[in-house]
């Protein structure tokens, strides 16, 4: 079950079937306001599963997640029309959102991407993507960031860049978890760290 409308973010005893699968059960875990979680372990493991029930893409098998209302998702999926400059391309969803061109030109200047505003999304390379992407998800104003790979593509100065990006959000009471398969070269207070192989995977 999932129940929108807490402060926080929190996991009672949650379980997710893919398939055959069991990735995981009777997980438990809380994020409050201003605090980041840590999610590692290969690929497979269930990482990107958790993260899209908590924004309700997928639903648990068993146990209750309490998300706040405002919730941005930042996975492998572009979400921008890649025909359009990054500007208009980030307009249709700031027009959904709510959200002005003041908010527009932030969300840019916080991935570094101002200087491409006029460029066709299509001609960007695998990192201007994945910064696109993050553009997008800082635009949404959401409470809680859900990040899946958020590192992906991108060089030192990308990286430097957003952990001062994830640390505003949580110095403005912002909660983030991300997901990684690596150590996340991102410097940003992480309050929660979980090992999805060591503590949530459980075999059939």
């Amino acid at each position: 079950m999932r129940e929108e409308g807490s402060e926080n973010l929190r996991a009672e005893a949650l379980a997710c079937v893919r398939g055959d699968n069991l990735l995981f059960r009777d997980l438990n875990f809380a994020l409050t306001p201003g605090q980041a979680g840590l999610v590692t372990g290969p690929n497979g493991v269930g990482k990107s599963s958790l993260l899209r029930l908590i924004a309700g893409l997928l639903q648990p098998f068993s146990g209750t997640i309490h998300v706040p209302t405002s919730i941005a998702l930042c996975d492998d999926r572009m979400a921008l029309d890649e025909n359009l400059p990054l500007r208009d391309a980030l307009r249709f969803w700031a027009r959904i959102d709510g959200r002005t061109q003041k908010d527009i030109a932030d969300a840019m200047d916080a991935a570094g991407m101002s200087h491409l505003a006029e460029v066709p999304v299509r001609f960007f390379s695998t990192g201007q993507r994945q910064r696109a992407r993050l553009v997008r998800t800082f635009l949404t104003g959401s409470n809680l960031w859900l990040l899946d790979e958020p590192a992906n593509g991108l060089d030192m100065t990308s990286v430097e860049l957003l952990g001062r990006t994830l640390q505003a959000h949580l110095d403005g009471g912002g909660i983030i978890l991300a997901a990684s398969h690596i150590a996340l070269p991102i410097a940003f207070d992480v309050s929660l760290k979980l090992d999805v192989l060591e503590e949530m995977e459980t075999p059939l």
